[in-house]
């Protein structure tokens, strides 16, 4: 049976909160496709794989979510998702509304607000 890693050896995490400035309603599922895309254009395979990317929290009202990341690749997602120009063939403009260490102090920070 495998043990758990302990809390040392855990990469740490930081959650990027975004929102998506556009005139149509993108779904989760081409919010990520989008994303990935420009991560691995910019940052390239080993990049991206690195960076962790994850989408944890998605609000189709709001068209705002919290994206997962390795505290160590942080500047270059937020740089990457600068770039997206387009989602599902509709412009769009992904507007970064902040980093936190933690999923509640994002939610509460950014997507309840």
């Amino acid at each position: 049976m495998l043990k758990p890693i302990p809390p040392t050896l855990r990469e740490r995490n930081r959650y990027l909160a975004f929102e998506v400035i556009s005139d149509s309603n993108p779904k989760r599922d081409e919010i990520i496709r989008a994303i990935h895309n420009l991560c691995l254009g910019f940052l390239g395979e080993l990049g991206t794989s690195k960076a962790g990317l994850w989408l944890m929290d998605w609000d189709d009202r709001k068209k705002r979510g919290i994206l997962k990341v390795t505290h160590r690749s942080v500047e270059e997602v937020r740089a990457s998702l600068v770039m997206v120009k387009e989602i599902n063939r509709s412009k769009c403009i992904l507007r970064i509304l902040g980093v936190s260490g933690t999923v509640k102090t994002a939610k509460e920070k950014y997507l309840l607000s």
